[in-house]
């Protein structure tokens, strides 16, 4: 059992609250001066995921520099994304709408989601939308390090190298690239913005 699991979760992912965190820490002026998000948002340009069904987009950060659509199931987070001009819905909204097609996407990103439930509860988030996945295309998950992991009372299990490994391959899924980013894996212990990185390939056939 890792020490970073918590069996409390002291917030709501769902909750209007957590939506206008995530508005302000966006919008902090430091933030702003520095750019923070630009290593980042270059680290997914470069993986070239073409049209990417992002899951637990939040109030659109990575959807701004995708070619895709955003799910959540925070209503309050999925409104501001709309109000920046992209196209989100809800869990429920998605299933029903006209950009609900099997095999149609060709990437499916959880950038910082899977650390907010259990192993289990992942590896079934992933199987829900993975028939929204071509033959072919990519899964990418994205994690927080030691750091990272302890800023935030809504995060339920750490998930390291091995456990996103085994969300990947407990979907079939064939796992293609591990890494650490923007430094390397010890970094994570002490910079909060050290992440893990892992794309399995959804087979053909």
């Amino acid at each position: 059992m890792s020490p970073y699991n918590s069996a409390v979760v002291t917030d709501d992912t769902q909750s209007e609250d957590y939506a206008e965190r995530l508005q302000q820490r966006e919008r902090a002026r430091w933030k702003r001066w520095l750019n923070v998000q630009a290593p980042f948002q270059w680290n997914l340009r470069r993986l070239k995921l073409g049209f990417t069904l992002d899951v637990g987009c939040g109030i659109g950060r990575n959807l701004v520099g995708l070619r895709g659509i955003g799910v959540d199931h925070n209503p309050s987070a999925v409104a501001i994304a709309r109000d920046r001009g992209l196209t989100a819905y809800t869990a429920d909204e998605f299933v029903a709408s006209d950009d609900a097609h099997l095999d149609q996407f060709d990437s499916l990103l959880l950038s910082h989601v899977v650390e907010h439930m259990t192993r289990d509860e992942a590896v079934a988030l992933v199987a829900r939308y993975l028939p929204f996945l071509r033959p072919g295309g990519r899964v990418v998950l994205i994690a927080p390090q030691e750091a990272g992991f302890r800023t935030d009372p809504t995060h339920v299990e750490f998930m390291d190298r091995p456990a996103l490994r085994h969300i990947l391959e407990a979907n079939r899924l064939v796992v293609r690239k591990e890494a650490s980013f923007p430094l390397m894996r010890s970094a994570g212990r002490f910079l909060r913005y050290n992440e893990f990185l892992a794309v399995g390939v959804k087979p053909a056939g």
